[in-house]
């Protein structure tokens, strides 16, 4: 169990500035092409506040927003959420290497923020993204639970997002107690018959997670790069931590929908689901 949270705000949003959509209109355009994701507007709230009030609503006290070095913005708008005084926000901030133009990658942006905040190496903390609206009841599973390390493990089915773009994401392969095995990037049909769970379900990652500081801090630091994306991911320093004896992630199996912004086609979708709550 934990009170903290890590939110990964650093990104720079190349894909929703890339992305083109003539159903929004010209404002949330401009929006999309010049702010963070987690900042873009839906009636008078940035996205995040409905992120935080989630994060609040399930008993974190402590937020840490991982953020690029020009974060005054950032910041200005968090401060204007006026939050309830229960709960801290503190900021770590990723830095780019000299020779790189973008953010090294998640597991990067968790390692700096480790050595930033370094109570976070003898504690246990979440991680999620700042571009997913988790539910509170499912940010109260990864809070609550009692493993050392777990991984929220989604139904891929009862996510609701276009078949092309879901059969794309990173299995989990999990063993018969649910514990991580593997992360399967990309997976061909065949491997995704092969490594459904007890129920028959094809289990995902939506990048929400629980760490034990002093157990992944050297794997997280020390995380290899990834030849495809030449960044340090998340995935391959968790399967470098549970190859260890005596370490494990625990897989914890829930079926729901995550909305998230990843192009400006998900603007409409996530203003249609905050409007009807």
């Amino acid at each position: 169990m934990t009170k903290t949270i890590v939110v990964l705000a650093a990104g720079m949003s190349s894909r929703m500035k890339k992305s083109v959509d003539s159903n929004i209109d010209d404002s949330k355009a401009s929006e999309a092409n010049n702010k963070s994701k987690s900042l873009i507007t839906f009636g008078n709230r940035p996205f995040i506040y409905f992120l935080l009030k989630n994060i609040l609503d399930a008993g974190f006290e402590t937020v840490i927003m991982v953020v690029g070095k020009d974060f005054q913005d950032f910041k200005n708008q968090i401060d204007e959420l006026k939050l309830p005084s229960k709960i801290e926000v503190k900021y770590a901030i990723q830095k780019i290497p000299s020779d790189r133009v973008k953010p090294f990658g998640t597991a990067d942006a968790v390692s700096q923020t480790m050595q930033q905040l370094t109570e976070l190496q003898k504690t246990s903390f979440c991680v999620c993204n700042s571009d997913n609206l988790y539910s509170a009841s499912s940010l109260k599973l990864i809070r609550e639970n009692y493993f050392e390390n777990a991984v929220l493990a989604y139904d891929r089915d009862s996510l609701d997002f276009p078949k092309e773009r879901v059969s794309s994401f990173s299995i989990l392969m999990m063993d018969s107690e649910f514990n991580l095995v593997n992360f399967i990037e990309k997976p061909t049909p065949e491997q995704v018959t092969e490594n459904l769970d007890e129920n028959g379900k094809i289990r995902v990652s939506m990048n929400i997670f629980k760490f034990n500081g002093n157990q992944s801090f050297d794997f997280i630091k020390n995380c290899p790069i990834n030849p495809i994306r030449n960044e340090k991911e998340l995935p391959s320093a968790l399967v470098n931590m549970i190859s260890e004896d005596g370490l494990y992630m625990r897989g914890i199996p829930i079926a729901e929908h995550v909305p998230d912004l990843t192009s400006k086609a998900d603007i409409n979708t996530i203003q249609k689901l905050i409007d009807s709550n």
